[in-house]
């Protein structure tokens, strides 16, 4: 992280937004960075990927995006999912959640075990919107039932980070 926010920070670049994390094994990053208008993407990109070679990262990749003209919706609760892991348990609650027209806005999974039947471990943060709490909590009671997983969903204590 040190050698990519120095090139970052070289090239008058800011990071506004990042997620940094260990996933199976592997070192992950994204960041959203403004730079300044002169900045070319191209000179940017080969900039970043002189750091990557040298660090023998695997994979680094630089994309363009708008900027945002409003907020992003702000997560009201919280829902984590515990179970045997299984292919499906992702699709079935985040389906649940789109037919309620709940956002989410962070969505954290993991295996907590490697044993013959591991423990999977999702964690999800949710703009509820107009959904009503309770009747989304039913249909996740369901989905919970068909999965094979434990749910529980509970309102997030609304505090700066």
């Amino acid at each position: 992280m040190a050698a990519l926010s120095e090139a970052l920070f070289d090239m008058e670049c800011n990071i506004e937004d990042s997620r940094m994390t260990i996933l199976r094994g592997h070192f992950s990053v994204m960041l959203v960075v403004s730079a300044p208008e002169s900045t070319e993407p191209g000179t940017l990109a080969g900039r970043l990927e002189r750091v990557r070679e040298g660090l023998g990262l695997e994979a680094l990749t630089v994309s363009g995006v708008n900027e945002l003209r409003s907020a992003a919706p702000a997560p009201t609760h919280v829902i984590t999912v515990y179970g045997a892991d299984h292919p499906g348990i992702v699709s079935a609650i985040s389906a649940a959640l789109a037919d309620r027209g709940v956002n989410i806005t962070d969505l954290q999974t993991k295996l907590t075990s490697s044993g013959e039947r591991p423990i999977y471990v999702m964690m999800l943060e949710i703009e509820l919107g107009t959904a009503d709490a309770e009747a989304l909590e039913a249909d996740l009671g369901r989905v919970a039932g068909d999965a094979e997983v434990e749910v529980s969903i509970g309102e997030l204590e609304t505090e700066a980070l």
